[in-house]
């Protein structure tokens, strides 16, 4: 996964060990884990917008967007409460999901 604001609290490898252990290509588990991480990306995006106002939101964006690690804590920690549960909750849902289509792929073939 590409270093994020966030990833000391969301961990792919799980899933990542899942599609080794797959039957596919390796340009194709490389897609896959481009998905995921995209998808893990976009779940944590919306659940930290849900939850900002739309000037704060520009403000959060522009630190993301400059990759302002320290900044973007600094907003997110006087902005929402428990901003870091909420980004795991968010993440291990999809991640379960994801978890779960694995299974689903895994048991037809």
């Amino acid at each position: 996964m590409k270093k994020q604001f966030y990833s000391h609290l969301v961990e792919t490898d799980s899933l990542v060990v899942e599609l080794n252990r797959m039957n596919i290509s390796e340009s194709d588990k490389a897609q896959l884990i481009s998905l995921i991480d995209s998808s893990i990306h976009h779940v944590i995006m919306d659940a930290i917008l849900s939850e900002l106002s739309p000037d704060d939101k520009k403000i959060f964006l522009t630190h993301v967007l400059s990759h302002e690690h320290d900044k973007i804590w600094e907003l997110l920690d006087k902005k929402v409460d428990k901003i870091e549960d909420k980004i795991t909750q968010a993440a291990d849902s999809l991640k379960k999901e994801l978890y779960k289509d694995i299974q689903e792929v895994k048991e037809e073939k």
